[in-house]
């Protein structure tokens, strides 16, 4: 979570008391944020720097480091934390926000081009006007744009903010995307112009805060730039502002500009700073409105200030809270938490008005969540359940378990690889075929490594063992674990699911095959499934009173995999009454055998691989029905 550092006195100015550390502490816990440290600039930089950091001349004011939500985005700053505490205890009503332009005037005009949709497509503005700065204000103002970055922006990689002088600026603006050779500027705290492509390889050479921003475009055909109706450029985003309309002190309009690839980000990051600054504007919390022309030429004006609205019923609070409040002390009590509210005229529900500063309220539990923090977290009543239960493992997680006991008792050693792969790691380098619409893609991986998510344990298992050559052998490895495979929508919300398996495999000198076999054999025995013969029945004398419960047995036969050597492999299937139908069911669950050597040349392996993946779903019924044979589970 953020962790917001403020100076103590000017907080406790804010908040019209002082109070000690103690008693800020309380009332931070009882708002459900937390006092985490109480410090100086001093004392930073000497923990930083040890003794030379005694005369660096900083301030010895006492800073609070108080630790925020990271929902929060309006207890970012100074400003929010005090207006946030000061509602809370009931020495200021519900700030009203309001929109407008003086008489006479019409609004500022953004135009969006476009091809801005190849790079960065949204964009919204506000004007702060009249505003009035003093150094403290002034940095919290820098701060919480900086805050912001991290935190809800994502490193500027969503959204980025820009202010600036409107004094040095003449409207209508224009948002464009231009080729880096064209955009030319002076950008923040330099003094010569540059292009777009040799100011980002100036900052990727000599400027290590803002080379981390550089390669958010630095790829892009064309780069987002804002310019005025005189063509000066305001900024570059996410990179840096102009130096031409930089704010300072003496600024008294500022203007504010968003941009971003998240179009509900980019509205909630500017009514942010608009709320929380707004109150420093010659009329506070007046905020002037831009209007802002997309690129299908339709008009909004910006920022959204628009309150939502939600119903909540009161039996849901008082059922999840354990209270039994009416409507109206709701609405009471959400009242301290900066929620406008009234009771239905039922009394049965409240009708919650949810301010631009609360854009963490999505859903009743929310509302729930902030009558229980206004009530008050340790005033709500202890009760002891009507109905008591004691947690037990799901059968899957517990067949999971009984599978990685036996496999390490067989002499093989577990393993944790990554659920995401590289998409010829999952196919073509075990020879396996892609038809594109088995495995799951990852829209924005983050390396070549991590294309897909696996539909198979073997590549991980693979190249963990090339990875282990200097390993003496033999070399036996397993895992049990999942793989996501593309499933209709009919059959799965998110259209992908998850199945559990166990893959195992045995490098040495020799291929190894019995030694696999000897463990597929240990598995189904301790599953209590038995193996079947070719009619279909259970080979000699093997039913143990556990296959009855499973309903069928399983069985391999050879088989024709391009993973496995031609041969030496084969399918394993079960066969199962098919429920309340007539006949059997049969299902292929994986195969097992030696690895053909284009496999293991892929993975850079020398020696000859014998290995086994099987699905161990179609075996999750409940095990604790009876004892397993030969096998003692610990659970």
């Amino acid at each position: 979570m953020p962790i917001v550092g403020v100076g103590r006195d000017r907080l406790f100015e804010a908040l019209g008391e002082t109070f000690t550390d103690e008693t800020f502490d309380e009332l931070c816990f009882e708002y459900g944020i937390e006092l985490d440290d109480v410090t100086s600039e001093q004392e930073i930089l000497r923990k930083e720097q040890g003794r030379a950091g005694e005369a660096a001349g900083d301030s010895e004011e006492v800073l609070y480091k108080i630790d925020i939500p990271a929902n929060r985005y309006d207890m970012l700053c100074l400003e929010g934390i005090a207006r946030a505490l000061n509602i809370f205890r009931g020495r200021l009503p519900n700030v009203q926000y309001t929109l407008g332009m003086p008489p006479g005037q019409k609004p500022l005009r953004m135009v969006i081009k476009p091809e801005t949709a190849l790079v960065r497509p949204f964009v919204a503005c506000a004007v702060l006007r009249g505003i009035t700065f003093n150094q403290a204000c002034y940095a919290s103002f820098i701060d919480l744009q900086d805050k912001l970055h991290q935190n809800l922006c994502r490193q500027r990689s969503l959204v980025a903010i820009g202010t600036h002088d409107l004094s040095t600026l003449q409207g209508p603006f224009t948002y464009e995307a231009r080729p880096p050779a064209d955009i030319s500027f002076v950008p923040l705290k330099q003094q010569q112009e540059f292009t777009a492509d040799a100011l980002l390889q100036h900052y990727l050479d000599h400027d290590q805060k803002l080379k981390k921003f550089v390669p958010i475009i630095k790829d892009s055909v064309v780069y987002p730039v804002l310019y005025d109706s005189k063509r000066t450029v305001l900024s570059l985003p996410p990179v840096i502002n102009g130096a031409h309309s930089a704010i300072s002190l003496s600024t008294k309009d500022v203007f504010v500009e968003v941009t971003g690839i998240d179009e509900v980000k980019t509205h909630t990051v500017l009514n942010m700073v608009c709320t929380m600054f707004s109150e420093y504007c010659s009329q506070p919390y007046h905020i002037e409105p831009v209007e802002v022309v997309d690129a299908f030429g339709q008009t909004q004006q910006t920022p959204r200030l628009q309150s939502r609205e939600l119903d909540v019923q009161t039996a849901y609070i008082n059922g999840c809270t354990g209270l039994d409040l009416k409507a109206g002390k709701m609405a009471e009590l959400l009242s301290r938490m900066a929620l406008s509210a009234e009771a239905s005229a039922d009394g049965q529900s409240v009708h919650v008005r949810v301010p631009p500063t609360r854009s963490d309220v999505l859903h009743p539990c929310d509302v729930m969540e902030d009558v229980a923090i206004a009530w008050g977290f340790n005033n709500l009543d202890e009760k002891v359940p009507q109905t008591v239960t004691v947690g037990s493992e799901l059968p899957l997680n517990q067949l999971t378990e009984m599978l990685r006991v036996e496999c390490a008792m067989a002499g093989f050693t577990e393993i944790a690889t990554w659920a995401l792969v590289s998409r010829h790691e999952n196919f073509a380098a075990i020879c396996s075929p892609d038809d594109g619409q088995t495995a799951v893609s990852v829209g924005n991986p983050a390396t070549i490594e991590f294309e897909v998510c696996r539909t198979s344990l073997l590549p991980g298992a693979l190249k963990t063992l090339g990875s282990s050559r200097d390993a003496p052998l033999p070399v036996k490895l397993f895992e049990v674990a999942d793989v996501v495979l593309t499933a209709p929508l009919e059959t799965s919300q998110v259209g992908a699911v998850n199945r559990r398996r166990l893959v195992a495999l045995t490098c040495d000198r020799t291929s190894g095959f019995e030694i696999i076999h000897g463990l597929l054999n240990r598995v189904m025995e301790v599953l209590g499934v038995s193996l079947l013969d070719e009619s279909g029945h259970l080979s000699g004398d093997q039913d143990n009173g556990i296959s009855s419960k499973f309903n069928g047995g399983y069985r391999w036969q050879p088989s024709e995999a391009s993973t496995f050597f031609p041969g030496r492999q084969a399918s394993i299937s079960i066969t199962r009454q098919s429920g309340d139908k007539a006949g059997l069911d049969v299902q292929q669950i994986g195969h097992f055998g030696i690895l053909h050597p284009k496999v293991l040349a892929n993975f850079d392996i020398t020696f000859p691989v014998s290995a086994l993946e099987i699905d161990v779903e179609p075996f999750c019924f409940n095990q604790t029905y009876k004892s397993l044979p030969t096998h003692l589970y610990i659970g």
